[in-house]
């Protein structure tokens, strides 16, 4: 892959909860700030159809910018598995069994974002990839979720097959209303270096992104159910100033907005190649 494909795909992932483990182990299930690349790349393999032993090979080269429209809230759920079940019915152990009166009831604790959305940027140079996974993200094989089973999107998630991916990751309607005290900062999270971001020159920004700014281990190299496996990853951040044009508030009006987004990129011939129609 080249350093900046200049195709990709746009999804939006928004709903009322969403959760992003980076390092959930058994009764302790976290959630990351924003997307990460296992659960997106999990989404993926669900839309196509994959089984959870398959290669993961071509998703991982997938590149992924996420922003951040609404950080949302983290929420903890008190969460139990098992409790009130016939014997024959708990829990089964790692040895094939079921667990014994009294301890049949598991207890774990489960963080989620509330109230959350974010605009992503998927890029390749492999245009039969992008293909296949826009047509997986309109009529998926297994049902879509953001992180877990538990989490559904609130609507599509694709917004386009289009040029200049982070293009229109800087100029989409932001899921926020203007905060009174004014413009706040937008974050923006990538795996590789986010000084290209097409920002206009005058916009000041924190950073210009080139510098990681530490790892995350959610780059999957297996999704067999008793041999996942991740590694670790670059993490890439960039906070921006977007002019106030940029917001784009809450519900109809937003969908609004962001339709006539769509509908003015697709209709104007100057820029009829940035168009945001599959």
């Amino acid at each position: 892959m080249t350093e900046h494909p200049s195709r990709g795909l746009l999804l939006r992932l928004a709903g009322p909860l969403q959760s992003w483990g980076t390092h959930s182990k058994y009764a302790r299930r976290d959630t990351a700030r924003f997307p990460t690349r296992s659960g997106v790349v999990g989404m993926l393999a669900a839309g196509l159809g994959r089984p959870r032993q398959a290669s993961l090979d071509d998703l991982t080269e997938l590149s992924m910018t996420v922003r951040v429209d609404r950080p949302g809230v983290v929420l903890s759920d008190f969460h139990t598995v098992g409790g009130g079940l016939p014997a024959d019915e708990t829990v089964i152990t790692v040895d094939g069994k079921h667990r014994s009166e009294g301890k049949s009831t598991l207890v774990s604790r489960r963080q989620y974002l509330a109230d959350a959305a974010f605009t992503l940027a998927l890029t390749s140079d492999d245009e039969g990839l992008l293909h296949s996974c826009a047509a997986a993200l309109r009529d998926p094989h297994w049902p879509l979720y953001l992180g877990r089973r538990s989490c559904p999107p609130e609507g599509p998630i694709l917004l386009g097959h289009v040029d200049e991916p982070l293009w229109h990751l800087v100029r989409l309607p932001l899921a926020v209303r203007r905060p009174r005290s004014g413009p706040q900062p937008i974050e923006f999270y990538g795996d590789r270096p986010l000084g290209v971001l097409p920002v206009t020159a005058d916009v000041p920004d924190r950073g210009d992104g080139d510098q990681h700014s530490g790892e995350v281990t959610d780059e999957p190299m297996s999704f067999a159910p008793l041999a996942r496996q991740y590694r670790p990853r670059p993490l890439y951040r960039r906070a921006v100033h977007l002019p106030d044009a940029a917001y784009g508030g809450f519900g109809t009006g937003y969908l609004k907005k962001l339709q006539s987004y769509i509908d003015a990129q697709f209709a104007t011939p100057q820029r009829s190649t940035r168009c945001l129609h599959g």
